[in-house]
């Protein structure tokens, strides 16, 4: 099997990166969490964005566009999210292509730790 880098652009190859996470492993950092959730779009995984989602902002279901191809992602800012933090903010740009063009979401994401194993889960976001 050939290796296949990683959608989040770490540089890794998504069976080392984001792979395990989406397997259940605990993402050590907040940046982290966020960049295997944009992965997890990239791959279509929708499950996984739910289960990273806090409960009390996460929607019922999700349904991912299978028009969109997501390209490439650029973490501009992190506050926070590291192993002695409860919270974080994540400021990223997501770059897409769909039926209509070029698409690019530019977020401020926040984060916070949460159930009994202190997981980093999202919980909701500023489109800026």
């Amino acid at each position: 099997m050939t290796a296949q880098p990683c959608p989040c652009g770490r540089g890794v190859d998504f069976a080392e990166c984001c792979a395990p996470l989406h397997a259940g492993e605990r993402a050590p950092t907040a940046e982290r969490l966020m960049r295997s959730r944009y992965s997890a779009f990239a791959v279509g995984d929708a499950q996984y964005l739910l289960t990273t989602w806090d409960p009390s902002t996460r929607p019922a279901s999700l349904d991912l566009d299978d028009g969109t191809v997501w390209q490439r992602l650029f973490v501009e800012h992190t506050t926070g999210g590291g192993p002695f933090d409860d919270t974080a903010l994540v400021t990223y740009t997501a770059v897409a292509r769909g039926p209509e063009g070029r698409i690019e979401l530019r977020e401020r994401s926040r984060f916070r730790r949460s159930g009994p194993d202190h997981r980093w889960v999202y919980v909701d976001g500023d489109v800026l």
